[in-house]
């Protein structure tokens, strides 16, 4: 029997696999190669102690910064909503008693809170005179009273300049200080040790910590300038973000009509 050639399509089978074959090792290896700093400032390809002094060189050249979030330190725990620069700041802090606004144009610290506050204030014992015959009430504190009702009113949603020599001015102004408080609040502790990529707001970043995050935690954005975006604090001393930076904003001293002089020492409960 004569033997029947071989049939057309076996070369094409044969020739087909080795194409396959080099195709997916194409695809494999073009995703083994993928850089995860296209596209970035670099800065991720760093050392951990490069991309904290990177970040630190880029928030202090900045005119300017949001800061927001939980800081807790030894006189409490406080939300803050702070924009700064460098000649003062505007926002506001709230502590385990209240809430208020700060506003510093250069040296001029000025305070704003509602009547709740000042009534507050007024009813501590600084001064106040506590119930109509300075009765105290049921917990021990002095009550306030008509005369802390009416002072109360008066400063109600008012600036309220705080002089340089009362003692709350320092701790307060400490809150509207663009470069005290990032000193304070951008060094890490203990050896420092790359992290995690993550996105914040939108941005792509990269974590760099302290003794692998319990002496804190900062997340540098890779696009554009590495700014600092995000600290946790060493701890569990708080979350705080930092964005806008180099946004301007107005910062200037309130008009006069806004303005009311509160006649004595700022209460210890506003720091």
């Amino acid at each position: 029997m004569t033997a029947l050639p071989p049939g057309p399509a076996a070369p094409a089978r044969r020739a087909a696999l080795p194409v396959a074959l080099c195709a997916a090792m194409a695809a494999a290896l073009a995703g083994c190669g993928e850089d995860p700093d296209a596209g970035t400032n670099g800065v991720g390809k760093l050392e951990a102690t490069a991309i904290e002094k990177k970040a630190k060189t880029a928030a202090d050249a900045a005119d300017a910064v949001r800061v927001a979030g939980t800081l807790v330190s030894k006189g409490g725990t406080y939300k803050l909503n702070m924009r700064l620069k460098k000649t003062g700041g505007v926002g506001s802090v709230t502590s385990k008693n209240s809430t208020f606004e700060l506003l510093r144009v250069e040296d001029a610290l000025f305070l704003k809170a509602d009547a709740g506050f000042w009534v507050h204030a007024g009813s501590d014992g600084e001064g106040g005179e506590g119930g109509e015959d300075g009765e105290d009430g049921e917990d021990g504190d002095a009550q306030p009273g008509e005369e802390d009702q009416a002072a109360a009113e008066k400063l109600d949603d008012k600036y309220v300049k705080v002089p340089e020599d009362d003692p709350a001015y320092k701790q307060l102004r400490g809150f509207t200080d663009m470069d005290l408080l990032l000193d304070g609040l951008l060094g890490l502790h203990g050896k420092l040790s790359k992290g995690d990529r993550s996105t914040i707001g939108g941005v792509r970043t990269i974590k760099i910590m302290g003794d692998g995050g319990n002496g804190g935690t900062l997340a540098v954005s890779l696009e554009g300038t590495p700014y600092p975006l995000q600290l946790d604090r060493a701890g569990d001393a708080g979350v705080l973000t930092l964005g806008e930076w180099g946004g301007d904003f107005p910062l200037e001293a309130p008009a006069k009509e806004e303005t009311v002089d509160y006649g004595r020492q700022l209460p210890r409960d506003s720091t």
